[in-house]
């Protein structure tokens, strides 16, 4: 197999030159009343009037349907998920044009271990080999990369690979991918609670301090705004122990359409009704 590293860009920023290329204004905010966010790097994509955009600026998806979709071909579980990751390149290029500045992907979570080895070991052929294929475009496309999740159950060659991709990208912001690798929503959050736990036995956190606001420091996301919108495919409702805590005031999309024929109209399609809903946060609006 390749060990052909990825080469962090001697430049200090990606690609700039993408205006020709960057989003239509089609949704006007309305969440201007929401919750403050735990977000560093957030940036503002607003028009000439400084308006931002009322779709959803952060997206995250539970990619859920490869298997079935290759089954109901005849063919083998890889070969669904072959075709899925292909359908993320078409969903990532399209976020600008919708107004998406963060889109966050579930691509293998803690509990897909118990997968067979054939699958599992297929599905991390496949990670590797996107990295390295999709890598350059990225970059070139502007898109900065993150992975969440406990890569440290990787294998390592992945590991460096994924390391490599975030350092290539990371000057990189039209938009920001996240991938959540070998994550579990209450992994994270113990994870989370063992380093403020830490903190607190290293006196660099008081006990008193300790509270709702200051879990999100120590999360994966702590450098991203809370997800607006979470979309599940494939038609089942539930949310797989994705972005728990996150997804606190998230509006959800169940749509029964399988990942690999997720195209962007149907991602326009669900962002428009999302656009349409009215967001209160638990308040009441007069």
């Amino acid at each position: 197999m390749s060990t052909r590293r990825l080469r962090p860009s001697k430049k200090k920023s990606c690609r700039s030159d993408l205006r020709s290329r960057q989003g239509r204004d089609v949704f006007k905010r309305k969440a201007k009343d929401a919750p403050a966010q735990v977000s560093a790097d957030t940036g503002t994509d607003g028009g000439a009037d400084g308006a931002v955009e009322d779709g959803p600026r952060h997206v995250a998806i539970i990619m859920d349907g490869n298997g079935r979709w290759a089954q109901a071909r005849g063919r083998p579980r890889l070969f669904g998920h072959h075709a899925g990751a292909k359908r993320v390149r078409e969903i990532v290029e399209a976020c600008p044009d919708y107004g998406v500045k963060y889109l966050t992907i579930f691509a293998f979570s803690t509990e897909n271990w118990k997968r067979t080895q054939t699958e599992v070991a297929g599905l991390m052929s496949l990670f590797r080999r996107y990295i390295r294929r999709e890598a350059e475009d990225l970059k070139a496309e502007n898109v900065r990369v993150r992975f969440i999740g406990d890569r440290f159950k990787l294998d390592a060659e992945l590991r460096k690979l994924m390391d490599e991709l975030e350092a290539l990208t990371a000057e990189c912001d039209r938009v920001h991918l996240t991938i959540a690798m070998n994550y579990g929503g209450r992994d994270e959050v113990g994870r989370a609670i063992r380093r403020m736990a830490e903190d607190v036995a290293a006196g660099k956190l008081r006990p008193e301090d300790v509270g709702e606001d200051t879990l999100p420091h120590y999360l994966d996301t702590h450098v991203l705004p809370d997800p607006d919108l979470v979309i599940r495919t494939s038609g089942e409702a539930r949310i797989s122990n994705f972005l728990l805590w996150q997804s606190a005031y998230a509006e959800y999309e169940f749509i029964d359409t399988l990942w690999p024929d997720f195209t962007r109209e149907i991602f326009g399609e669900v962002l428009q009704r999302y656009g349409a809903r009215d967001r209160r946060f638990g308040g009441v609006k007069p």
